[in-house]
């Protein structure tokens, strides 16, 4: 056993820590769409239950990404980062554990305080047009989650020690996970307690997660402490930064709470068809944006700390080369095959969701972006630049939000939701992206801008493709089920794919390469015959 932990809890490349992240969020995805599939079968799309549910989790989500989720990870890495790579690392763990022992006090204060005031933190959140059964669920729920956050500050810590030292399995098994105790719930817990029994799934998931990330410390030679060691330099580093990123992390979640309560503006069920056509977006943006650019960041930070601007620049465009080229079909699937995607989810299908994730397509390839771009910042240790775009970016995105959906504006009701969020991805990642380039000068090359150009060519190529697939096979009313849904779909996708590669390879595109190579190789390999 203690062999195969040490083996999993290898230090990984960046390519391989890229693979397992990918993987292990394409298992998560699936495994987060089996239980949006779940819930929906269970409660119904336009369902009071699942508006509660949804809204349960907005406050003690809330708590949790401003005082500790990727502002932890974006701040205290780098600084670990820094002791370890000088060897210092009684250092190392000193500061670790006295972050940890910080935030969990400090989250464990957030979550009796959710559990005092959760009915007055509900009606805060959404309008009065929410039925009072619909609030008081909400109230319940949200007090069996309320330690979600407390537990989940805690395994952020541990498995961003991991992260730090190039060590990624554990780390990436700890969602899905969660969404194992979350299914458990709805399979099991559900069909006595009803919504509630969902509540307790989630924080089994929640205890579930902070034991796979225990088991990840295993091995790695962490030394905790039960102390917070206030003159630990690297502590009191860690937590200048954090507050940069803990405001831009709670101001980007506060227009989440902004949305729902408009989303509860428009009627019933209209927060769960928002939130689950803002799921299935982030779906994609996971799979491809986050995981490469989480496996990216600690060798961008390394570069900077062993003051090789060069090699940043250069890493960072090969990054962002292979991340767009990778974005660029799935964000075609999305849009043309969003009928198919939608009716996996819900048997009958919706059009409003389908509609939304069509409009939220943009996002999807800005957001994807915008991690690598992010983190390209936070390796620099700096949180400000970032804070400052996202802080005019969400007051944008709320500004145009309310003016869309409302009566009074273009009273584009819930699509206009999704209008504003593809806008102002766009607007943040190529704000971002201009002062990179200003602070990096040479960073984008005629190349880059000639590969570029190859990318967006086979992009509509590609699209017409799939246009026609669609137009040949049809998505019909009686396609309902797997073998019906399934078939068709993966097909369209399948031949999409081969003509985007065939496209970028015919184009010279040097990310294609290495994956018609593999291909050929795998396919013309000799037959052994004994």
């Amino acid at each position: 056993m203690r062999k195969w932990l040490n083996k999993a809890n290898s230090k990984l490349s960046i390519g391989w820590a890229a693979a397992l992240l990918a993987g292990m969020s394409f298992f998560g995805m699936i495994l987060s769409l089996f239980r949006e599939r779940l819930l929906i079968t269970q409660f119904g799309v336009f369902s009071e239950e699942l508006d509660a549910y949804r809204v349960a989790f907005k406050f003690p989500d809330f708590m949790f990404i401003i005082l500790v989720s990727g502002a932890l990870s974006v701040t205290f890495i780098p600084v670990l980062n820094e002791r370890l790579a000088n060897g210092n690392k009684k250092s190392a763990w000193d500061m670790s554990s006295s972050l940890l022992n910080f935030l969990a006090i400090i989250i464990f204060a957030a979550s009796i305080f959710i559990i005092i005031f959760a009915g007055q933190i509900v009606d805060l959140v959404v309008s009065d047009e929410m039925s009072a059964t619909s609030k008081e669920l909400s109230t319940i729920m949200m007090r069996i989650i309320a330690f979600n956050p407390f537990l989940f500050a805690i395994s952020s810590v541990l498995t961003s020690v991991q992260q730090a030292m190039g060590r990624f399995f554990f780390f990436a098994m700890a969602p899905a996970i969660y969404n194992l105790g979350i299914i458990f719930g709805i399979v099991f817990l559900a069909p006595q307690l009803g919504i509630i029994g969902v509540a307790y799934g989630v924080l089994l998931g929640s205890f579930a997660q902070l034991a796979i990330a225990a088991i990840g410390m295993i091995g790695i030679g962490f030394e905790y402490h039960n102390r917070i060691n206030w003159r630990s330099r690297g502590f009191k580093q860690v937590l200048s930064l954090l507050p940069w990123r803990s405001v831009d992390q709670g101001i980007d979640y506060f227009n989440s709470i902004v949305e729902i309560h408009l989303a509860s503006r428009i009627g019933r069920g209209f927060i769960n068809v928002w939130e689950v056509a803002f799921t299935l977006h982030w779906v994609p943006i996971n799979l491809i944006g986050v995981a490469i650019s989480t496996a990216a960041f600690p060798q961008m930070s390394e570069r900077l700390n062993q003051g090789r601007p060069d090699l940043f620049k250069k890493e960072f465009t090969s990054i962002l080369r292979v991340l767009i080229w990778i974005s660029l079909p799935v964000i075609i699937v999305a849009y043309f095959g969003r009928g198919y995607i939608v009716r996996l989810l819900v048997a009958d299908g919706n059009a409003i969701i389908a509609d939304l994730l069509g409009l939220l397509v943009m996002a999807i390839f800005f957001r994807g972006i915008f991690h690598l771009v992010s983190r390209s910042f936070y390796a620099q240790q700096d949180t400000k630049t970032p804070f400052f775009v996202s802080v005019f970016a969400i007051l944008l995105n709320i500004a145009l939000a309310v003016y869309l959906v409302l009566p009074w504006g273009a009273n584009l009701g819930i699509y206009g939701l999704a209008v504003a969020q593809s806008i102002v991805a766009v607007f943040e990642v190529l704000t971002l992206i201009y002062i990179l380039s200003r602070r990096f000068p040479g960073l984008f090359e005629p190349e880059f801008f000639r590969g570029l150009l190859r990318m967006v060519i086979a992009a509509i190529f590609t699209s017409a493709t799939m246009y026609f697939l669609i137009r040949v096979l049809p998505l019909r009313i009686t396609d309902v089920g797997f073998f019906s849904l399934v078939p068709k779909f993966v097909l369209s996708v399948a031949l999409t794919l081969v003509v985007y590669l065939c496209f970028s390879y015919a184009l010279q595109l040097k990310e294609s390469i290495p994956v018609v190579r593999k291909i050929t190789d795998f396919v013309f390999k000799p037959v052994r015959i004994q």
